[in-house]
């Protein structure tokens, strides 16, 4: 069991340390998705209605160790602000000056939000030593901890791990929602159980079909991975996506579904095109006749009919990758019809986070016709596999 923020007792002028997702796309400084800011709402409203004082962390792209302009989390804080009702402090260092005198001036009930824990090298080293220098810099400004960014919990990083071996620790509404939503596709899942996997690389989701052909009934496969499935059958795939180093992997897994009676569905047809364009003029062919100058850019209609009827029956289903190009119009019939049929599924639905998630609201289908969107695409698929997730383990109530 992972401890609740109850279990932190009396927090009214308590400083809280939140671990939030807030990694949102940016387009310049406008956000183009805010769905991980108001998945962290439940869990600082919580917070604030207590009269906790509210210190939110967290990345957000990929700086290398520094400050870089572009990934500032200022323009978060704005929409955060108007999301919790309230003006929301900002620091615009992590662990500095601005950040001792931010929440040295938070009032009980009020939200400050410290710069991109990233600009920091401390946060990802690899090396421990420096990770537990940078947590207990952070640790000075909160007498709480709560984890809540999802997304991360799969790594061993300066806030997600070291962070709450310092302070008394819980995990936030957010985390807990994501690990008993995902652990009922894992522990006993309704039958027929039905996972669907696309996106580009096929070496991210090994591990999760490896894991998973002992426990669905069916895994349909589509998305560039498809193709190193399709070359492992002899067919010809063209310029698409490939990972010759994994077609022996891939031939033993369809092996052993074959096997343990797992019914695994390639695509029948492909959309593909000459050149990888928005542009693109798009052409239906069957299995295996892509030409050689062309490369496969989603599944075709009859594939995404026969993705349907296998999911339309299911009690549980577990999706996570996009079945093509879905930022071209041209070439996200796929994965809308995917969309589609899962929103329309009487079973339980999960959509396994990353850009599975961005697709259902970048296509604008309804979130509430889906059993559950993760907000960690990563850590989804880490969990699905069974792995021990370092964010999530040192939240456990019998971790020493």
């Amino acid at each position: 069991m992972l401890k609740t923020i109850d279990t932190l007792g009396e927090l009214r002028g308590k400083r809280v340390l939140v671990r939030a997702d807030l990694n949102v796309p940016l387009d310049g400084t406008t956000i183009t998705d805010d769905g991980r800011i108001r998945a962290a709402l439940p869990t600082l409203t919580r917070l604030v209605e207590v009269g906790a004082r509210v210190v939110v962390i967290s990345h957000l792209g990929r700086p290398q160790g520094a400050p870089e302009e572009k990934y500032s989390l200022r323009p978060v804080v704005g929409r955060l602000g108007e999301l919790l009702g309230q003006e929301v402090a900002f620091a615009t260092d992590t662990v500095g000056d601005s950040a001792s005198e931010t929440v040295a001036q938070l009032q009980d009930g009020r939200v400050a939000v410290l710069e991109n824990l990233r600009f920091d090298a401390g946060e990802t080293s690899k090396d421990e030593a420096e990770r537990l220098d940078f947590a207990k810099q952070l640790a000075a400004l909160g007498d709480a901890f709560v984890s809540d960014g999802f997304g991360v919990v799969h790594r061993k990083q300066a806030s997600v791990y070291e962070l709450a071996t310092l302070l008394p620790a819980a995990a936030g509404e957010l985390v807990l929602g994501e690990v008993e939503s995902l652990r009922k596709v894992t522990d006993q899942p309704e039958r027929p159980f039905v996972v669907v996997l696309g996106g580009a690389k096929i070496a991210d989701k090994l591990g999760v079909i490896d894991s998973l052909l002992g426990k669905a009934d069916r895994i349909l496969i589509g998305g560039g991975m498809a193709y190193t499935f399709q070359k492992a059958k002899g067919h010809e795939v063209g310029q698409s996506l490939l990972d010759e180093s994994k077609i022996d992997t891939v031939r033993e897994y369809m092996e052993r579904a074959e096997r343990d009676g797992v019914e695994l569905v390639l695509p029948i047809d492909t959309v593909a095109a000459a050149e990888f364009s928005a542009e693109a003029t798009p052409t239906v062919v069957g299995v295996g006749e892509i030409p050689a100058d062309q490369e496969g850019m989603d599944i075709g209609p009859e594939t995404a009919k026969l993705f349907g009827e296998k999911i339309a029956d299911a009690a549980t289903v577990f999706w996570n990758g996009p079945m093509g190009v879905f930022e071209f119009e041209n070439f996200a019939k796929g994965t809308i019809s995917v969309a589609e049929t899962l929103s329309k599924a009487p079973g339980y639905t999960v959509v396994g986070g990353g850009d599975s998630a961005a697709a259902v609201r970048i296509l604008g289908f309804d979130e509430s016709l889906f059993s559950h969107i993760s907000t960690g695409g990563g850590a989804s698929l880490e969990l699905i596999e069974g792995k021990d997730l370092p964010g999530i383990t040192i939240l456990e109530e019998d971790h020493a």
